[in-house]
């Protein structure tokens, strides 16, 4: 079963290539950091410290919320559902009109940029094994 996660920290900086996020169980004590890009930590960011923040033209990220509503779908969550060979894998998950559940895979940064392009952002879910692994080797 999935459980639920709160971004926790982002921490950026520009002397290295990655920058880290910190998803932290809302139920419990287990956090997890995962490495990503320097645009994805930026807009979550962003998006998280100014409250309505809209950058002046739409991101890729905004593109993916505005496409799948113009399909008829909504963006329902994040699941983070695998990790292999220290790599995370997540989908985004869509409800069309109909009630149909769709999961798009995704890489875990973005499915979080797009998550937090709503106020309140979408759950980010992980699921078990994953959070167990996740958290097998931090101190």
């Amino acid at each position: 079963m999935p459980v639920q996660m709160q971004l926790a920290r982002i921490i950026i900086s520009e002397l290295t290539e990655s920058q880290v996020i910190y998803l932290r169980e809302i139920d419990g004590e287990r956090e997890f950091p995962i490495l990503i890009g320097i645009f994805e930590a930026t807009n979550i960011d962003r998006r998280v410290k100014e409250d309505g923040y809209q950058p002046p033209r739409p991101l890729t990220h905004d593109l993916v919320v505005r496409t799948a509503e113009a399909l008829g779908a909504s963006i329902h969550s994040v699941v983070i559902s695998d990790l292999s060979n220290q790599t995370y894998f997540a989908q985004l998950r869509l409800e069309t009109e109909e009630g149909e559940m769709i999961e798009i895979d995704s890489r875990p940064s973005d499915a979080i940029a797009v998550a937090v392009t709503f106020s309140p952002p979408l759950p980010i879910f992980v699921a078990e094994h994953v959070l167990a692994e996740a958290t097998s080797s931090m101190p």
